[in-house]
C-alpha cells in the first residue's frame, strides 16, 4: 500500500493525550518519554501535570498542552481566564478550552463568545483551541460556535473532549473544515483508536489529531509501511 504521506508529517500532526482523571505522575512521565522519542507535536495533560510535563519535555521540540474548563465547559469565565494565565505561567504552550454549551443552548451567544475571548486574552500568546463537542450539537449550533471562536480570536476548533457519548467523525471534521475555512485550524479528537480512523480524519480536513492510542496507531503505521523505520 502506498503511503499517503511521510511518517514524519503524520507524527507531527499527533497530540498524545494523557487526560484520564486517574492518571498518575509516572504515566505522564512515561507518555512524555514516548512523545519525545517519536517526535509527536504535543503532549496534552490535565492542569495538575503541566509542570511535570514541561520539565520532562524541556529541551525537546514537543509542546505541552493543557485543558481549561474540562470536560464540561461550565466553569465561570473568570475561573477559566485565571486557569489560562496560571497554566501558561507553568509552561503550557497550548490550551484546549471547552466551550460553554449551556450558554449556547440558552441563546446567550455573546456571553459564549466573551467566555472564549477571555481565555484567549489570558493565554499569554499560547495557542487556544475551542472544544465544541460536535456530537451533541446541530449543524446550526456548530456554525454558531465556529463563528464565535473565530470572532474571539481562537486558533483552532476541536471536535470533542473524548468524555462524551460521541467523538470525532469524518462528517464532523468535514463540517468544521468547511465552516472554518483556512482562518482556523481543525483538531479531531475522541475515539481515535486505529490508523485507518486517523488517516480518514486527516483526509477529511483535520490539521491535528488528539488521541491516547498514539502508540498503537504508530505501531500500525510501522507495520503497514515497514520501509520507513
Amino acid at each position: 500500500m502506498k503511503k499517503p504521506f511521510e511518517r514524519l508529517d503524520f507524527v507531527s500532526s499527533l497530540e498524545h493525550s494523557i487526560l484520564s482523571p486517574s492518571t498518575t505522575e509516572s504515566q505522564v512521565l512515561e507518555g512524555c518519554r514516548f512523545a519525545a522519542a517519536e517526535g509527536v507535536k504535543l503532549v496534552m495533560v490535565q492542569p495538575c501535570f503541566v509542570e511535570t510535563a514541561s520539565a520532562a519535555l524541556r529541551g525537546t521540540p514537543v509542546l505541552v498542552g493543557a485543558v481549561v474548563g474540562f470536560p464540561h465547559g461550565c466553569d465561570l469565565t473568570d475561573v477559566k481566564a485565571l486557569s489560562a494565565r496560571r497554566l501558561r505561567a507553568l509552561g503550557a504552550d497550548e490550551l484546549d478550552m471547552v466551550l460553554n454549551r449551556s450558554l449556547l443552548r440558552s441563546g446567550r451567544l455573546l456571553e459564549m463568545e466573551a467566555d472564549i475571548r477571555e481565555v484567549v486574552d489570558s493565554a499569554g500568546g499560547a495557542t487556544v483551541k475551542v472544544i465544541l463537542e460536535t456530537g451533541e450539537l446541530s449543524e446550526i449550533e456548530i456554525a454558531q460556535c465556529v463563528e464565535a471562536a473565530r470572532r474571539a480570536g481562537a486558533d483552532f476548533v476541536k471536535t470533542s473532549t473524548g468524555f462524551a457519548g460521541s467523538g470525532a467523525t469524518v462528517e464532523s471534521v468535514r463540517l468544521l473544515r468547511r465552516l472554518a475555512g483556512r482562518t482556523l485550524g481543525v483538531k479531531a479528537s475522541g475515539g481515535i483508536r486505529t490508523l485507518d480512523q486517523a488517516l480518514a480524519l486527516i483526509e477529511a480536513g483535520a490539521d491535528r489529531l488528539g488521541l491516547s492510542a498514539t502508540p498503537a496507531v504508530l505501531a500500525e503505521w510501522d507495520k503497514r509501511f515497514p520501509d520507513e523505520r
